[in-house]
């Protein structure tokens, strides 16, 4: 069957075969994007790609203006009514994949054929504003290679070249420009707005959310992206104890939970740091590294708790009053940190409730009365609790313990109750129902109580030792202020599974086909390919993803620069440059000296007729060969005799009629014998 389509391509026409060709490059191009286009993108982009091969195989004229403008207006039309705007990155993406598409019906003559090419290189770089990883990297450099083989196909309009001929030279242009593109990359000076992949305000990630309802941190464990990765400079903590702090909520309307700080990035640092309550830590602190993954989202995770802030480049991080580490803007590329972390701490005042804000014991009026009535049961019930109200969260943590309580990925839509129907009817979900049902129950309680979501566990990677955190690691937790104690880390859900903070037993997705199958054969081969691919990846983005100015400026230091500056980069830069355009240069000129251009010439004739059957021995001077030609030919062959005797008359004549560059262009314009 493969023989049988190979021989029907080769039996099409040129302009044919040239068409399916780049239509196949441009697919593959489009691929990535169909997922994040609208539905109607990437079905018109499809139904348009197919309508041209389908045009280029039956040799059908291509439609005409009118129909090229109505689709046009379509396109745009449509664009406006799904992202209701033609701005942005979301609508600008399916703008060019819709243009591309329609190019392609316009492929006439060779100068349509470039903007095709140009076209789909844009198009290329437009799949790395939604990923930078590394198989998108290599799926779009198979996409250049193929675009570079058209573009010289292109360009050799004479005969039915073959596409491994093109190919072979195109990856050869890739290799002689690949030493630059590692300068350039290396060296060239890098500065944040120019090389930042942009965001989309109209758009967001999966990620921890600012306001907590339930069902939305369960919807995120079904998740196994990578949302992080940790490297530990010393001895790794124990699993739970890894608490990586995000989001803290302390505004309670009886369904969501909300920060009581709502955009700490929009107040001034000495305000946000005066509110903020004395924060205590002891021991030694723990050393980390975070490699973040874009988010769209503004914060910081980091290890609960770290006091100063986490360095980063280009970047100054700001603190809430509630031990949260914010970003001026959302991360939408690759940031990395590091910081220092504390597994021992208190903070907030000790004595005294006087100046904490109300808003963390409010419940709302009205809502979850059996939880509250449940809160008045075990103060009754526990008349020590006026001295110790440590007493009562141990006595709300033995009811986890002992009710009967389960800990769910699928725990149902819950009403306007939600702690009451968490304690009392399902007994039942996830970490944010179960912290959220406590918090109330602390707050009925009279302690003040807030909600921390955050990323807790993780896993360490074999392979090259960074701890990894997932999506699915994703949890919530309490903190309820204590007398003498201030406030203090609760986490109900170990009370309902021990194994969710204190191995690896957490609720995960069902696997797909592949990983499955694999899983079934082997698990511990399915885990270490999975392994060893996110350890590839993580270091496509350690080394090439977060290359920043500051490593730029460490290659200088190792290569002797005492202070470097972007200046030096430049200098530097420049002198490879000049260094290597002048070994192009001299390579030139050697190639000149050491060659003939006009035997060179002749050879390219020799060779083109050896493909054609006719083998000539080497000391056939231009005459003998022009002879040669017309016996073996005909008289189709005399343009070519004819070149050959002005080629021969360009070398001995006293005064050569053609010049050895015009010769040369015609050759390239010939028409062949054969």
């Amino acid at each position: 069957m493969l023989n049988r389509l190979r021989s029907r391509l080769a039996a099409l026409p040129r302009d044919s075969r040239d068409t399916l060709f780049l239509l196949a490059v441009v697919s593959w191009v489009l691929l990535p994007q169909l997922g994040r286009v609208p539905v109607w993108c990437a079905a018109m982009a499809v139904a348009l790609l197919a309508w041209r091969g389908w045009l280029a195989l039956r040799a059908r004229p291509l439609p005409g203006k009118a129909w090229l403008l109505a689709l046009l207006t379509l396109a745009v039309f449509a664009t406006w009514r799904s992202h209701h705007t033609l701005l942005g990155r979301d609508a600008g993406v399916t703008l060019i994949v819709m243009l591309l598409a329609l190019k392609t019906l316009e492929l006439r003559a060779r100068r349509d054929a470039f903007v095709i090419f140009f076209l789909g290189f844009f198009t290329l770089l437009t799949n790395f504003f939604f990923s930078q990883s590394l198989a998108t990297a290599a799926a779009m450099l198979i996409g250049l290679l193929g675009l570079l083989t058209a573009l010289v196909n292109a360009h050799m309009p004479v005969g039915r070249p073959a596409l491994a001929t093109a190919a072979r030279t195109a990856g050869g242009m890739a290799l002689l420009g690949a030493p630059i593109m590692a300068i350039l990359f290396l060296l060239f000076p890098r500065f944040a707005p120019l090389w930042g992949v942009p965001g989309d305000a109209m758009s967001g990630r999966s990620g921890l959310s600012s306001i907590m309802e339930v069902g939305n941190v369960a919807q995120l464990a079904l998740d196994e992206s990578i949302a992080m990765r940790v490297r530990f400079e010393g001895p790794v903590p124990a699993r739970r104890d890894l608490y990586f702090r995000g989001p803290v909520m302390g505004n309670f309307d009886g369904r969501s939970w909300r920060p009581l700080y709502p955009v700490a990035a929009t107040l001034p640092p000495p305000a946000i740091v005066a509110r903020r309550a004395p924060l205590q830590v002891e021991g030694e602190p723990l050393r980390y590294t975070v490699t973040l993954e874009p988010n769209n989202r503004p914060w910081l995770p980091t290890l609960d708790v770290t006091p100063q802030a986490p360095a980063i480049a280009g970047l100054a991080p700001m603190p809430t009053p509630e031990l949260q580490w914010m970003l001026p803007q959302p991360v939408v590329d690759l940031v990395r940190y590091q910081a220092e972390g504390y597994l021992r701490w208190r903070q907030g005042p000790v004595t005294s409730l006087r100046g904490m804000p109300l808003e963390y014991r409010e419940l709302p009026a009205g809502l979850n009365p059996r939880t509250q009535a449940m809160g008045s049961a075990l103060m009754s019930a526990t008349p020590a609790a006026a001295q110790d109200k440590g007493l009562l969260v141990r006595a709300a943590l033995d009811q986890l313990r002992q009710g009967g309580y389960i800990y769910t990925l699928d725990p149902g839509v819950y009403g306007a109750h939600t702690a009451d129907e968490f304690w009392f009817d399902r007994r039942e979900g996830f970490c944010e129902h179960i912290a959220s049902a406590f918090a109330v129950l602390m707050r009925a309680m009279d302690i003040p109580a807030r909600i921390v979501t955050g990323y807790q566990g993780g896993e360490a990677n074999p392979v090259d030792g960074f701890w990894v955190l997932r999506q699915s690691d994703a949890h919530a937790w309490v903190e309820v202020w204590l007398q003498d104690l201030g406030w203090v880390r609760v986490d109900p859900t170990t009370a309902v599974a021990p194994g969710r903070t204190g191995t690896l037993q957490r609720l995960a997705p069902p696997p797909g086909a592949f990983a499955a199958a694999m899983g079934a054969v082997d698990p511990d081969l399915a885990a270490t390919l999975r392994n060893v691919w996110e350890a590839v990846n993580n270091g496509w983005s350690q080394r090439v993803l977060n290359y920043t100015q500051s490593r730029q400026l460490d290659l200088l230091r190792q290569l002797g620069f005492a202070s470097p500056s972007w200046e030096d980069l430049a200098y530097v830069l420049l002198a490879l440059l000049v260094l290597a355009a002048s070994g192009g240069a001299l390579w030139t000129l050697w190639d000149r000296m050491q060659h003939d251009p006009w035997l060179r010439l002749l050879t390219r004739v020799r060779r083109r007729l050896e493909k054609a059957g006719l083998v000539l021995p080497p000391t056939h001077g231009p005459r003998q060969i022009a002879t040669a030609v017309t016996q073996h030919f005909g008289a189709r062959a005399q343009p070519l005799a004819d070149w050959l005797l002005r080629l021969e008359a360009q070398r001995y004549a006293r005064t050569p009629p053609t010049r050895l560059p015009a010769l040369r262009r015609e050759l390239q314009t010939l028409s062949w014998p054969y």
